[in-house]
């Protein structure tokens, strides 16, 4: 399966290292803005083609895919354009920076046909699945206790007075869309919608949230979520319930979980991995276009439509 890449930052390099393990995938053309960065990227990985026209891309003939890691702005009109043209997206998360652009993405699937999925990586992964299928061991849920609290490397410049994109609302990014996104989805896939939210920020001098929080109310129990780019947290997040509690080494990337029961026994939950983790969400598309889905029955539209609402209304 032929894809293009769009965006030649760090974690396009973490994908095509996963993608390399996948016998259907092959990376066939690279766009860029400017030839002399695409170019250098494409060297990088053997490939021939450089772009700097989408539209061009999406109408050459040498793609069937496209990987889409741009800043979260540009999301969902690059995301449109492609499936315009026939092509089938995988978008990194957060997909949309608005409801009303994730309707826009899924009627053109619908329209178009072809296949979009959000890249979430950390609900398709082996251990997240298993504590899903796990969860009822820990009875009546009780609170949801996810956090992604990682100190960005960018910040140092922007208390110099440089602004980096990671900083700059106004291309969708904060420690909202960025991390607290990786909180907010696994919460409702397991859980579902909250009845009631709520939130508090700390705005940085750009505008954009240097850190937050977030509670969600359901009728049974609640979820807390925490998040930030200006300070760490090596805590474990938990899923707490009557009987037990199950903890996930890093909501974001969750390769250990484990159950606690009330009278101490554990349990693993842990899912021994084959691949880097990246390689999972790529799997998991590849099989949809294959099947000739629109969506993941997994990283659903209606589940994205759902996560994007909670973190911009």
């Amino acid at each position: 399966m032929r894809f293009g890449i769009i965006g030649t930052n760090w974690i396009t390099d973490r994908f095509l290292d996963a993608a390399k393990h996948h016998p259907d995938f092959m990376l066939n053309a690279v766009y860029s803005r400017t030839y002399e960065k695409g170019r250098a990227f494409a060297d990088k990985y053997g490939v021939e083609h450089v772009f700097t026209d989408l539209e061009e891309m999406f109408t050459s003939g040498l793609i069937d895919c496209v990987y889409i890691a741009s800043p979260n702005k540009f999301h969902a009109p690059q995301s449109i354009l492609a499936m315009q043209h026939g092509i089938h997206v995988l978008c990194e998360k957060p997909a949309v920076t608005s409801v009303e652009e994730m309707d826009e993405v899924i009627a053109a699937s619908r329209k178009y046909g072809t296949t979009f999925m959000e890249a979430m990586k950390s609900t398709v992964m082996p251990t997240f699945l298993n504590v899903k299928k796990n969860l009822d061991k820990i009875g009546p849920v009780r609170r949801y206790e996810f956090h992604y609290n990682q100190y960005s490397s960018r910040y140092d410049k922007l208390k110099e007075g440089i602004v980096e994109n990671a900083f700059k609302p106004e291309l969708g990014n904060g420690s909202k869309m960025d991390l607290g996104v990786y909180c907010v989805a696994p919460i409702i896939h397991l859980q579902g919608e909250p009845k009631a939210v709520y939130k508090n920020s700390y705005l940085l001098y750009t505008g954009a949230d240097g850190l937050g929080s977030m509670i969600f109310v359901y009728d049974t129990c609640e979820a807390i979520v925490m998040y930030s780019k200006i300070h760490d947290s090596f805590l474990p997040s938990e899923i707490q319930g009557e009987k037990g509690v199950i903890q996930i080494n890093k909501i974001s990337d969750p390769r250990q979980a484990k159950i606690i029961y009330r009278n101490g026994e554990e349990e693993d939950l842990t899912v021994a991995m084959d691949y880097p983790t990246m390689y999972y969400e790529l799997a998991e598309f590849i099989d949809c276009v294959k099947k000739g889905q629109i969506e993941s029955p997994i990283n659903t539209h209606e589940i994205s439509r759902k996560v994007v609402r909670l973190l911009t209304e």
